[in-house]
């Protein structure tokens, strides 16, 4: 809740004029709680959730033969049945499990400095600060998920969220109730380390949540904007974690590859690649 009666209130604090997004956010936020704002999350996760992996769902379970060379796994076609449990599994955890994290930790996030006033962050300071979450989630999660791979993790908790060895979107957030608990936890991290606006920290959620069901996608299209981004894995890098399933000593990696590189977790996968490549460049010689 803002501490302005009127916009110009808000102006003459900031001896400024207010900016478009700044009259807009005064608009919606002035009377709103701190705690309410916090607790747009879980909608932003419902909708984001059930929304974004709708198109290549369908493409799934209806790809047309033209698409099936971008399907990373093109001989797993799996029946409407599978899609539905794993959505309804998915959302009942998050509701029982994530959700009451997310509405008890407010005390957290007001203590470690997450602010919802004005003036609202630059375009520069937001990217600053999602770049710095990308990385400490990114290192963390890698150390966490290896953790979930030994034999008590993968068995007790991390086996559930491979149960689809060939991924769609919607396994991306679909485990078990403490695995959700433990690999979300890297995610907040950063905000705790470097204290942000409550619009930033929806704009981080909602890349976290995004650039997991990319990675579970289950597709390899060509002008996938994920490849301009360096080092990005996406869904190729991540398929093979799951398609090696429980034995997988690769890919731990929530985003980039160089965790993966530096601590030699590729290496199953690189030889994997050089395999595909060879048997391609092989079938193009005898044709």
């Amino acid at each position: 809740m803002l501490p302005y009666a009127t916009a110009g209130e808000a102006e003459a604090a900031l001896g400024r004029a207010l900016t478009w997004a700044e009259a807009a956010w005064f608009r919606y936020s002035a009377t709103t709680s701190d705690y309410y704002l916090y607790c747009h999350h879980v909608v932003i996760f419902l909708v984001v959730y059930t929304l974004a992996p709708l198109p290549l769902a369908v493409l799934q379970l209806r790809a047309p033969a033209i698409l099936l060379p971008y399907k990373l796994q093109p001989r797993v076609r799996l029946k409407p049945a599978a899609f539905l449990r794993c959505y309804v599994r998915t959302v009942r955890v998050f509701l029982l499990a994530m959700g009451p994290v997310q509405l008890l930790s407010y005390p957290a996030v007001k203590m470690v400095g997450i602010r919802t006033g004005l003036p609202l962050p630059s375009a520069g300071e937001t990217a600053a600060q999602l770049a710095v979450y990308l990385l400490v989630e990114d290192y963390l999660g890698y150390w966490v998920h290896r953790l979930l791979h030994t034999k008590w993790g993968y068995e007790k908790i991390h086996h559930v969220h491979h149960e689809y060895t060939a991924p769609f979107g919607y396994v991306g957030l679909y485990a078990h109730w403490s695995d959700v608990l433990i690999i979300g936890f890297p995610a907040f991290v950063g905000p705790a380390l470097v204290p942000c606006h409550m619009t930033t920290l929806w704009l981080w959620f909602l890349i976290r949540q995004l650039a997991l069901l990319d990675a579970h996608k289950g597709f390899d299209f060509p002008l996938n904007p994920a490849k301009l981004i360096p080092f990005y894995g996406g869904a190729p890098h991540h398929d093979y974690h799951h398609r090696v399933g429980r034995k997988s000593q690769s890919n731990f990696a929530s985003f980039f590859t160089f965790c993966d590189y530096i601590y030699g977790t590729d290496k199953g996968y690189m030889f994997h690649k050089a395999s595909l490549a060879k048997l391609k460049e092989v079938a193009q010689n005898s044709t």
